[in-house]
């Protein structure tokens, strides 16, 4: 990808100077003040042992580069989505439940097991993730900037 503003907001702003390891071949784009979605990218940093994600706030330029190529609104903040082959040549995006259970489903066992969920019909599975979408920052709660990740975990994130 080419070069691109610094996300509106500007609290993700790009990190100058660092490295992205190419080994991920998925990207999760998650909303970086929200309590739940910053829990969810904390559940699957230690658990992605093959190190499959990189992962990218909705507010960063990258996360708003990635909205606009699939035709999202920039204020697209309400769901989780996984950028997949997002290095390649034909990346594709999954939202809301899709890319949570695509997400558990690399993890590997147990959490694989969660995929099952997928027998479930979609509009079924959507409408459980937006009721918890609904209500995650008065659950969870919301900060006021993207929180930074730990030192261990920095270069798996693009655009701090």
């Amino acid at each position: 990808m080419t070069a691109l503003p610094a996300s509106p907001a500007g609290r993700c702003g790009p990190n100058a100077g660092a490295d992205v390891k190419v080994a991920a071949q998925h990207l999760v784009l998650y909303d970086g003040v929200c309590g739940m979605c910053n829990a969810a990218v904390q559940f699957l940093l230690p658990r992605d042992r093959h190190h499959s994600f990189d992962y990218a706030s909705l507010q960063s330029r990258t996360g708003q580069a990635w909205l606009a190529r699939f035709g999202k609104p920039p204020g697209s903040l309400d769901t989780v989505m996984v950028i997949t082959d997002y290095r390649g040549s034909a990346p594709a995006m999954r939202a809301k439940a899709d890319a949570a259970l695509f997400a558990v489903s690399v993890l590997g066992q147990p959490w694989r097991s969660l995929a099952l969920l997928r027998v479930l019909p979609a509009r079924v599975l959507n409408a459980g993730y937006d009721f918890v979408a609904r209500h995650r920052y008065r659950v969870f709660g919301r900060y006021d900037v993207c929180l930074l990740p730990r030192a261990e975990d920095k270069d798996r994130f693009i655009d701090l």
